[in-house]
């Protein structure tokens, strides 16, 4: 059971957060998206949404290698 105190976007893997924030930007490029204060909330969504489908790739490549 998840602990009610947390905050749901507090990152669990210790220096993580460097590597999110790269992601974040590739993506952003590739979506000639600039990221800042005026960024419209569509934009900040296409680009979670893009930084979620590739962190679910990410994890299914590394669990399909795990298992050969």
């Amino acid at each position: 059971m998840a602990d009610s105190n947390r905050n749901s976007n507090e990152l669990l893997v210790p220096g993580s957060e460097n590597a999110v924030n790269n992601l974040k930007e590739e993506i952003a490029n590739e979506m000639n998206i600039e990221l800042g204060a005026d960024t419209t909330a569509r934009d900040n969504g296409k680009v979670g949404g893009e930084m979620v489908k590739r962190m679910i790739q990410i994890a299914q490549e590394t669990m399909a290698n795990q298992d050969q």
